[in-house]
């Protein structure tokens, strides 16, 4: 099967409401493999690769996130599959 993988930002009220590790814990559900972590300026960054049906799964959670976060703009980009293992938060 074809690996799919998205880029991208996340804006709004998206730190300091656990946005990271709810994201970690949603990859982790689809079997999805990538990064998230905090930008100075507020956004969460996030890379995500994985099945089509899951990356689409969790692309259109990251438009809500946990209970708490406030998203106000998702930018997501399709991009060449990297071939991370596991998710990670970064720090």
């Amino acid at each position: 099967m074809a690996r799919t993988c998205m880029h991208g930002y996340v804006s709004g009220q998206v730190q300091g409401v656990s946005f990271r590790q709810a994201t970690a814990e949603q990859a982790d559900h689809l079997d999805i493999d990538g990064w998230v972590r905090n930008l100075e300026d507020g956004r969460v960054e996030v890379l995500f690769e994985g099945e089509e049906a899951a990356v689409a799964e969790l692309a259109s959670w990251l438009q809500q996130g946990p209970d708490g976060a406030q998203v106000s703009e998702l930018e997501l980009h399709a991009h060449a599959p990297q071939g991370v293992a596991g998710f990670i938060v970064r720090r």
